[in-house]
């Protein structure tokens, strides 16, 4: 996966097959092996993923509708 990286593929998306075996072997070993090497965030951004694009909040589904 790092050398992956740096040939710049920017994700991964890993589907365990057996649950929640593989889901805790990615949670409790991949994980925090790649946040030790540099390879996977901390923390999340603060904001929304709308905010952090700069997309406006769209209008509710019921703006302007008379009561």
């Amino acid at each position: 996966m790092e050398s992956w990286q740096a040939e710049g593929v920017d994700g991964f998306r890993l589907r365990p097959a057996v649950l929640p075996t593989d889901l805790d072997a990615i949670v409790d070993g991949l994980v925090p092996e790649l946040q030790r090497r540099g390879l996977f965030r901390t923390a999340y951004e603060p904001g929304t993923l709308r905010e952090r694009f700069g997309l406006e909040r769209p209008a509710g589904r019921y703006a302007g509708v008379a009561a």
